[in-house]
Formats: structure tokens, C-alpha cells, sequence
């Protein structure tokens, strides 16, 4: 039976798409055994992992100001992309990632854990508990979308490898291979790519790691086979085709801040008022709308989030 009940978080199924491109939806919900389109808030709660446990989202519908007549249609979705290990414009991850081999697809999990080693996929994601969660996503570049991603909280995978006390960040990396992956050809970035996530950030509820979108299973332009996806922080802190985790102690240095620390920060939180140094950040253009809209702050998931950094200077810790 499909569980479908209304989370704080959560925007509306009608901002996302039109009917048409819909209908595939069922189909993986049926064969993947998605357990719900915004699940009960009980059922998305995380349980303990090594010394942290994730808050609780608050109850009630989300109020965000502008969540109605949005729409991201799929196929824009998969063919708008960021992801320079197959071509540095917006279409070439859609032309060239059919190059990447994502079955069989192995995880390495090292550092401070009790359960260090290999994963297949269906070791981490638990498939039988598959969510829907639409969310905004906000590119630093100014560009925004409303995607229907499909995966399970980021604390579920977490709370599988124990991370110990001396674990105050997670660090993940993406696959390196210039035969399957063609633009690493280039030296865009120092390959392979990596980011990261302060623990109580990777603990939070609203973190997913996600398997799909649009009720399908991920293409490989959008992160196959598994994402992480992080809705208040912008996209580039969406590590995508990820085969490392690990557990580490010191900040890790990501692969933006190598290149670039003056742009781009670890915390990379949505933030109007902090403009990146070549561009504003106040507003955006939402994917299939002309005009431009105003940014919202931790893209419009503040309430639930701010807490994560009280005390913090936020154009400092950018």
C-alpha cells in the first residue's frame, strides 16, 4: 500500500510536473517498493548513529511563500545538468553519460566507523523503505528547480556504519574514471570529486541519499546510481555517482574550495544577502520560468535548519 501523507517539507506533486509526464511514476514506485509519497513524519525521524541523532522536523504544513504553479518538468531535469566529469555545458551530460557503467556499482566506507569496507548499493539504501521527496534545489549559479527525488534519509546509511565519537564530518567522493567519465579528461577540477558535510548536517532529516527521481530510477546525467542531495545548500554539494564515504575528523577540503576558497565555501548554505563574487545571489531563475523570482534564505527550509548554525556568521562561514 502507498503511504501518502503530507511532511512540513514537502512541496505539492502539482508544482513539480504536469500529468503527462507523470504516468511513469507507478511503475518504479511498484517495482522499487516505495513505501511512500512523504512518508509520516515517525517514519522519517533517524535513529541514533555513533554520537548523533537527527532532529525531528516540525509538524504541520510548510509554509514557504512561494510554492504554488511551480513546475520542472523531466525532461528539463535531465538534460540541464551540472556535472563536469561529462562536459562542462548544461546538454553534455545527457549526451555523454551513457558512457557510465552503474551495475555492478561498489561503495568504499573507511575511516573513524565500526563497519569500514565494501557496499553494493542495496547494502546501504534500504529499497523496501524508498521515499518521495520533492524538493527545491537552488544552484549557486542562480538557477533553481523543483525535483521529486526518490532515496531514504542520509542517517538511515549512517546508522548502518556506526560512525565513532572522532567522526565530525562525512566525506564523500565521486567515481574517477576518464573512460567511462570523459570530460575528467579535462583538468576542470582536481579529480576525483569530492564534498562533504558536518555530522549533525548529514544527520538531518531533510539530507537524503537518493536512488531516483520522477518515480524512476536516476539517469546517469542526474547522479546514478546513488546521490546525495542536501535541499538548503546549493547544488554542488550534491555529490553525485558516489563510490567513497568516509569518516573524518578535520573539515575536509572539497573539491570547490581547492579551486576556488573565495567562491566557494564548505557550508555553501542558499544565502541572498551573500553575494558570490561575479554574481548576486538574491534571486533566481526558476528552470521553465522566464522571470526571476527572490532567493529564499536556506532555500526556504530555514525553519528547520537555521538551529544547525546559531552563533555562526553566515557571510564568514559561507
Amino acid at each position: 500500500m502507498l503511504i501518502k501523507i503530507k511532511n512540513s517539507w514537502d512541496l505539492s506533486e502539482k508544482d513539480v510536473t504536469s500529468e503527462e509526464d507523470f504516468f511513469s511514476r507507478r511503475d518504479f514506485v511498484k517495482a522499487a517498493g516505495i513505501m511512500g509519497v512523504g512518508s509520516a513524519v515517525n517514519l522519517m525521524t533517524p535513529a541514533l548513529a555513533g554520537a548523533y541523532q537527527a532532529e525531528t522536523p516540525p509538524s504541520g504544513k510548510y509554509n514557504g511563500s512561494d510554492i504554488k504553479d511551480e513546475q520542472t518538468v523531466l525532461s528539463a531535469i535531465t538534460s540541464y545538468n551540472n556535472f563536469y566529469e561529462f562536459g562542462i555545458e548544461k546538454d553534455d551530460p545527457s549526451k555523454n553519460a551513457h558512457s557510465l557503467v552503474t551495475k555492478p556499482w561498489n561503495i568504499t566506507v573507511d575511516g573513524h566507523c565500526e563497519n569500514p569496507g565494501e557496499y553494493a548499493v542495496e547494502d546501504l539504501v534500504n529499497f523496501n523503505a524508498l521515499e518521495e521527496r520533492i524538493y527545491r534545489m537552488r544552484c549557486v549559479e542562480a538557477w533553481s528547480m523543483v525535483i521529486p527525488w526518490v532515496g531514504v534519509s542520509l542517517s538511515q546509511v549512517i546508522e548502518k556504519l556506526k560512525p565513532s565519537l572522532s567522526a565530525r564530518y562525512i566525506y564523500f567522493e565521486t567515481l574517477e574514471d576518464v573512460e567511462q567519465m570523459p570530460g575528467q579528461a579535462r583538468n576542470i577540477i582536481q579529480w576525483p570529486y569530492r564534498e562533504g558535510l558536518r555530522m549533525d548536517e548529514a544527520m538531518h532529516p531533510l539530507s537524503i541519499m537518493a536512488v531516483g527521481l520522477y518515480g524512476r530510477t536516476l539517469e546517469n546525467q542526474n547522479g546514478a546510481p546513488l546521490r546525495l542531495v542536501v535541499p538548503w545548500k546549493y547544488g554542488f554539494k550534491g555529490v553525485k555517482s558516489i563510490v567513497k564515504i568516509s569518516f573524518v575528523e578535520e573539515k575536509p577540503n572539497t573539491s570547490w574550495m581547492r579551486l576556488a576558497p573565495q567562491e566557494y565555501g564548505f557550508f555553501a548554505n542558499v544565502n541572498p544577502a551573500v553575494s558570490h563574487p561575479r554574481w548576486s545571489q538574491a534571486s533566481e531563475r526558476r528552470i521553465g520560468d522566464f522571470r526571476r523570482r527572490k532567493t529564499l534564505m536556506f532555500n526556504g527550509y530555514g525553519e528547520m535548519v537555521a538551529g544547525l548554525y546559531d552563533g555562526m556568521d553566515l557571510r564568514r562561514n559561507y
